[in-house]
């Protein structure tokens, strides 16, 4: 006989996950509770397919490996299944609307999930658009503005190292030079418009051309002030180190170059200087943690030491993302 699962609350059944911000705070608190009821049933070895014979389809637009590989073993485990889907091999390479896409996916599944990440003013703007006309969930796998499993993954780990009450933690979200390419700018906006509204101090540093968008911006500030926080922005990354409980060091690109990346990354280099290494983790507080989102770009972004030192939380951080993508599907679908 099957086991009996824990029933699960349908409060958020049929809610997209687009940005954390449309999300309230008790909504985001559900999302955590089950990621981690749900990691404690993955260790235990228990089943909790919540989901049999559903299916989510994965429409990327760019590469992943967290991103792709949490969503399917993640609906497996849940007894669903997950359609990989490159945006190069369907018709959206050949102009197919976001608004079809949205209609035909829904008849044929539960839930679509899409990665848009890499230009300025589309990705968001694409998936609510495939949102408005799909009549299942619409889950963001990271878009230009924001990357919400990330981050909710960031949250539930700094939380599994800290407690619940982050109120007095600081965590600094600095830019952090790396040569490969123009990276989304949507995790460090995803980090400054969650954080402040579960108790943590802001400090975002990065050197001058690297701005992130003008409405995150504005949305971390109200937060900040609305739920008696702090959020500051600095161009110096040693003060934005200095004293932190969490160092979220990586990099990201410029808005106005996503569109010249050679451009950007000659830009770059000028800031070498921009890496998280041992002087900078001691700048931190005593008992600080190392994040990143992966993958670092390694002794450009962060030294060998931080990065595999006894304060880096990168694995841990990672796989959070497979608890915390099971209980946005098993929650929603």
């Amino acid at each position: 006989m099957p086991t009996r699962l824990p029933r699960l609350p349908g409060a958020v059944r049929g809610r997209d996950f687009i940005e954390t911000r449309d999300w309230t705070v008790p909504e985001i608190e559900l999302l955590l509770e089950t990621s981690d009821r749900l990691k404690r049933a993955f260790r235990a070895g228990r089943p909790t397919r919540y989901l049999p014979d559903k299916t989510v389809f994965l429409f990327f637009f760019d590469k992943s490996t967290r991103t792709r590989n949490s969503f399917e073993a993640g609906a497996t485990q849940l007894g669903a299944h997950a359609h990989f889907i490159a945006a190069e091999t369907s018709q959206a390479a050949h102009g197919e609307s976001p608004r079809d896409m949205g209609i035909i996916l829904s008849s044929y599944g539960h839930a679509i999930a899409i990665r848009h990440d890499l230009v300025p003013g589309e990705g968001n703007r694409y998936m609510r658009e495939v949102a408005e006309h799909a009549t299942v969930p619409v889950f963001n796998m990271q878009c230009d503005i924001d990357h919400p499993f990330q981050t909710l993954a960031d949250l539930m780990t700094i939380r599994e190292e800290f407690g619940r009450d982050l109120r007095g933690r600081r965590i600094a979200v600095t830019w952090a030079y790396a040569p490969s390419y123009a990276k989304p700018m949507s995790v460090p906006q995803g980090l400054i418009t969650l954080l402040p509204r579960f108790g943590l101090d802001v400090a975002l540093a990065h050197p001058p051309e690297w701005k992130l968008m003008d409405a995150p911006l504005a949305f971390a500030r109200e937060q900040a002030q609305k739920h008696g926080t702090s959020f500051e922005v600095t161009g110096d990354m040693d003060e934005a180190c200095r004293g932190a409980d969490i160092v979220y060091a990586k990099s990201w690109g410029i808005e106005s170059l996503f569109h010249k990346p050679e451009e950007a990354l000659a830009l770059s280099a000028r800031y070498k200087s921009w890496i998280c290494d041992e002087r900078r983790m001691r700048l931190a507080s005593k008992d600080a943690i190392y994040m990143h989102c992966l993958p670092a770009d390694r002794n450009h972004e962060v030294t060998d030491a931080v990065i595999d030192g006894p304060q880096s939380r990168v694995f841990r951080e990672a796989e959070n993302r497979l608890h915390t993508c099971k209980a946005v599907m098993a929650l929603t679908m």
